[in-house]
């Protein structure tokens, strides 16, 4: 994605169903569930990199004695800190008992994270700053061990001030700018309330059947109380992704199949998705059940999972992220007139790379049919050279962009902020025949256009192409997320800016206000969730037309090479992705009334000049 943007968190959950004495003897090692939760969290390290935590359970442990530990850090490699810290206490322990790892019973006490029940979360800051205190797990604190709770979760929520005052909290500066918090006592509140109804043994079922009707918005958390029961939750829609695998050794929960398969060695069919509504729940004796928990909705799978968040890796993400690409062949192929010999097909590093295959090999297939199509009319008039001619064409393929490091903005001044910008990709010279060769790059996705015109563009028009087109194996990004990307301003999507800029242009400039003054109507009787009036700034025009003005506004003002811009669209979309459908950002089809309310909310803060977050 050339546009960063942050997004999504990841979450690993390993439940040991053995005595630690069990793993030592199999697996020669008293650490397995740990080295596993390592693996989890390492092989989704695409899902957060602002931070990390790991929080454990003991069972059976002695009154008196720990039995919930938590370590969190927002080091610049957080997962290798966290780990790291870990290493060096039994490194430590080691020198003054060199057998120790031999004992599993002395291992468990002397070291603090090695719980029979674990939970790691790799952290993406949507909300919130970018501090220890706001990565995940949190935690509740009780003497009563039943009434510990250690929360970790991938979501965004839109109704975190309503959330404290259902349950009557006034929250502090901290709690106003974490959903977790609000999550976090909204369950406690109700756990509190199962434990008092059975001492020492809260329902988790009946706490999770009072609380999740309350949460707005795409969530996939898990938690662990203090005597050992845990669960894993999805939301009803299935916005947020949720995997688990059950043996009779370990009960593992994580955000994504890939990780799960990877760190276990399964098979696909052996993973198995969490569906929406349900909850995994595992009970301290070992015992699990899945159980409903709200009535599952339509579901809405968030499909930016499948074009740009989750790993490549998994199986069914490659090869939808194949078809993305392939989708878009034809358009293509009639934006450079069936020129293939002329054009040069090229991808945004780096995880546009797999949709640049779909797209080639569309592109490939066309050039198959169109040489047995012309070897059939030649009949016999034909010599080895005009055959071996026609079977060596070939689609042109170059890599032309190379994201070569990651630069820090350390100067101030736009000016030179914006030629520092400008390096953030490097190009491949003699690549491209000068004013000769069209150029076509693939991008998975255009948020903001900024890194387009900032970088990119003028990266390209280096090479001195004929012409540039810019495809996007997404559709327009034209309205906010509130489940877990940060995209929450209106005035950052460039599809946004190229529908005003139209407004403006064709004298319609009235729409934004009557718009506006419609949702402050709204606004006034709390009923901004009713509908999604931002839709109307977008009417007026087609699809194409807001495509070309996207093209101008990245088109830096001293370049003269024609840039076009060319989208998925919403059907060829659903037609690579089936199962993941949830399209919101692209549409304005929110799947809960949060949605529709975070979107108004953002356009009034756009028209009123305010640079805050629409939730």
């Amino acid at each position: 994605m050339s546009d960063a943007i942050k997004h999504e968190c990841g979450l690993a959950f390993i439940r040991l169903r053995k005595p630690f004495s069990y793993y030592q003897q199999q697996y020669q090692s008293v650490l397995y569930g740990l080295n596993k939760l390592y693996l989890l969290m390492e092989k989704q390290h695409n899902r957060g990199q602002d931070g990390a935590g790991v929080a454990a359970v003991k069972l059976n442990t002695e009154p008196g004695y720990p039995f919930m530990y938590r370590l969190r850090s927002c080091a610049q490699q957080p997962i290798a800190d966290l780990f790291s810290q870990i290493g060096k206490e039994i490194d430590e322990i080691e020198k003054y008992q060199p057998d120790i790892k031999s004992h599993p019973g002395l291992m468990k006490g002397h070291i603090p994270v090695l719980g029979e029940v674990m939970l790691g979360h790799l952290r993406y800051g949507t909300q919130g700053k970018n501090d220890v205190q706001f990565c995940h797990p949190f935690i509740k604190k009780n003497t009563i061990p039943s009434r510990n709770l250690a929360l970790a979760g991938n979501f965004n929520l839109v109704n975190t001030e309503e959330l404290f005052s259902l349950i009557n909290i006034n929250p502090g500066d901290f709690q106003k700018q974490s959903d977790l918090a609000a999550m976090m006592e909204v369950l406690y509140h109700f756990l509190i309330k199962a434990d008092e109804a059975n001492p020492g043994n809260p329902s988790i079922v009946h706490m999770l059947k009072k609380a999740m009707p309350m949460f707005d918005g795409g969530f996939h958390f898990a938690g662990i109380t203090g005597n050992g029961d845990s669960f894993v939750v999805r939301d009803a829609h299935g916005i947020r992704p949720s995997y688990y695998y059950i043996n009779d050794e370990i009960i593992v929960a994580a955000s994504e199949r890939a990780a799960i398969r990877t760190a276990f060695n399964l098979e696909e069919n052996e993973v198995q998705e969490l569906m929406p509504g349900t909850a995994l729940i595992s009970m301290a004796d070992g015992s699990y059940s899945i159980e409903t928990i709200v009535p599952p909705q339509e579901r809405k799978a968030c499909s930016f999972e499948r074009i740009y968040f989750s790993r490549g890796s998994d199986e069914k993400i490659y090869r939808e992220r194949i078809a993305l690409g392939y989708n878009l062949s034809s358009t293509v192929l009639k934006a450079i007139d069936y020129d293939l010999k002329n054009t040069i097909f090229s991808f945004i590093p780096n995880t546009a790379e797999t949709a640049f295959y779909g797209l080639i090999k569309g592109a490939e297939d066309y050039l198959n049919e169109i040489k047995i199509e012309r070897i059939l009319s030649w009949g016999n008039n034909f010599n080895d050279e005009k055959l071996t001619e026609m079977i060596n064409r070939k689609v042109r393929i170059e890599k032309i962009a190379i994201k070569d490091v990651k630069l820090r903005t350390f100067i101030t001044e736009d000016a030179s902020r914006n030629e520092m910008v400008q390096h953030v990709y490097d190009i491949t010279y003699g690549t491209v025949r000068r004013n000769e060769d069209t150029l076509v790059v693939i991008d998975d996705s255009i948020v903001r256009g900024t890194t387009l015109k900032e970088s990119i563009i003028r990266m390209l028009n280096r090479l001195k192409p004929k012409r540039i087109i810019v495809v996007s194996s997404a559709p327009q990004i034209r309205y906010p997320d509130c489940y877990g990307i940060d995209m929450s301003k209106m005035g950052d999507f460039i599809a946004f800016k190229a529908a005003v800029a139209l407004l403006k242009e064709s004298g319609q400039t009235h729409i934004l206000d009557e718009i506006l003054a419609k949702c402050k109507e709204l606004q006034k009787v709390n009923q901004l969730h009713t509908e999604n009036l931002v839709r109307l700034v977008y009417k007026p025009f087609t699809l194409e037309e807001i495509s070309n003005k996207i093209a101008a506004l990245i088109t830096p003002e001293d370049i003269n090479i024609p840039v076009d811009v060319i989208y998925q669209t919403i059907e060829t979309l659903h037609e690579a992705c089936p199962n993941n459908k949830g399209d919101w950002y692209f549409t304005g089809n929110y799947p809960t009334p949060g949605g529709n309310r975070v979107c108004n909310k953002a356009f009034i803060n756009y028209m009123e000049g305010k640079d805050v977050r629409g939730y």
